[in-house]
């Protein structure tokens, strides 16, 4: 069959930010797998600087507030014509323009929801109550709130819709438990983030880490992802040779820079790398850190850098947090979440065992390969479009 997936968000703030790395470049490398061809169609406010996706025809269109959207839509919507929509989070600017394309065609609709986007705005406690004059701002202005197309507002209104979608898909039981649909974790390019290809020495070398017991954090620094607690730990520990290493920054504001500030000397910060260099950024870590904290926007997510350390066959420490438990088994070192005496503590038992801890990365490798490949993503999706 031919597919058609939407994504809201294609810009280097949103999907396009790790190219192949990301939910819908995995969703499509996974019905690839099986045989069906993928187009994706969606919106950039950039849309000169759009990267494009070896092997996938993809539409980009312009990103725009109301009254503009509409135009933007209507071009989307053009654009369709997979025998199955597969829309990419639950937004009025992917699965809203889903529900019109199944309205107009009848063909079946599903759903990828990877996030519970009310999370950032509260939850289920949001309410919009604005007096007058900011109703009016919201309205009228030229950026206004409301012309927003996945302003909270109505983020909150299409949730009740998702009964309409033929299926629905979600990466964690958190999302599963709330949303239903099947659970479908996110795969892993295993042939690429294969640790035999690489030397970690040389990796090291090449990225300037060589004097350094590495940590490294392969993603976008927030609030609720805990790094503020790794570096409080390396503060207690306060051993002149530990790193930790944010690689690419944030993208949506300053606050890697924040960190810098107050704890810069236990900071390396490299630059953003292409997907496909992503895995020679990996092997050059000791320790891949995941330390969310136990807050909703962290249990809705399957932390990507997790697979990555564990296809590269590295040491992972992590919070017990969401699904993070249940991806890692007992192939990592969990801790509890913000607890920084515990992580100080594991991190000096990862470095006075590291033959341990190589063997249990070794074990991390495997579960990956059985359990988070793009090939067992595939075989989780199978019998959903047989239908």
């Amino acid at each position: 069959m031919k597919i058609s997936l939407i994504v809201s968000d294609l810009s280097s703030r949103g999907a396009g930010r790790w190219g192949g790395a990301v939910r819908p470049f995995l969703l499509t490398q996974a019905l690839q797998h099986l045989g069906h061809t993928v187009e994706i169609v969606g919106f950039d406010d950039s849309p000169s600087s759009s990267f494009a996706v070896p092997q996938v025809k993809t539409h980009v269109l312009p990103a725009r507030g109301y009254p503009g959207f509409v135009s933007s839509a209507c071009q989307l919507l053009r654009q369709l014509d997979g025998d199955v929509v597969y829309a990419y989070k639950l937004k009025p600017s992917s699965f809203g323009l889903g529900l019109l394309y199944q309205l107009a065609t009848r063909k079946p609709l599903f759903l990828d929801i990877d996030d519970w986007e009310l999370s950032w705005h509260g939850g289920d406690r949001l309410t919009y109550r604005p007096s007058l004059k900011q109703l009016a701002r919201d309205v009228l202005r030229h950026n206004g709130g409301l012309r927003q197309p996945d302003h909270p507002l109505y983020l909150k209104w299409i949730e009740p819709f998702t009964r309409n979608a033929a299926q629905i898909t979600t990466h964690t039981q958190f999302l599963q438990q709330r949303f239903g649909g099947v659970y479908v974790p996110n795969g892993k390019d295993v042939l690429a983030f294969d640790p035999s290809q690489y030397d970690a020495v040389q990796s090291r070398e090449k990225f300037g880490l060589i004097p350094y017991r590495i940590l490294m954090f392969p993603g976008a620094p927030r609030p609720y992802k805990g790094l503020e607690d790794i570096l409080a730990a390396l503060d207690l520990l306060n051993e002149p040779d530990l790193r930790l290493v944010i690689v690419g920054g944030s993208p949506y504001d300053d606050y890697d820079q924040q960190l810098i500030q107050q704890w810069g000397r236990w900071i390396i910060q490299l630059p953003k790398f292409s997907y496909d260099r992503m895995p020679e950024v990996v092997s050059a870590a000791h320790v891949i850190v995941v330390p969310q904290r136990d807050v909703s926007a962290a249990k809705a997510q399957f932390p990507l850098k997790l697979t990555d350390g564990m296809a590269m066959a590295k040491p992972i420490l992590a919070t017990s947090v969401g699904d993070i438990p249940t991806i890692l088994g007992s192939t990592g070192y969990l801790v509890a979440p913000s607890h920084v005496h515990q992580m100080a503590e594991t991190i000096q038992h990862i470095f006075e065992d590291f033959d341990q801890a190589q063997h249990r990365g070794a074990l991390a490798r495997q579960r990956c390969v059985d359990h988070y490949s793009i090939h067992s993503m595939a075989t989780r999706l199978e019998p959903l479009l047989s239908k």
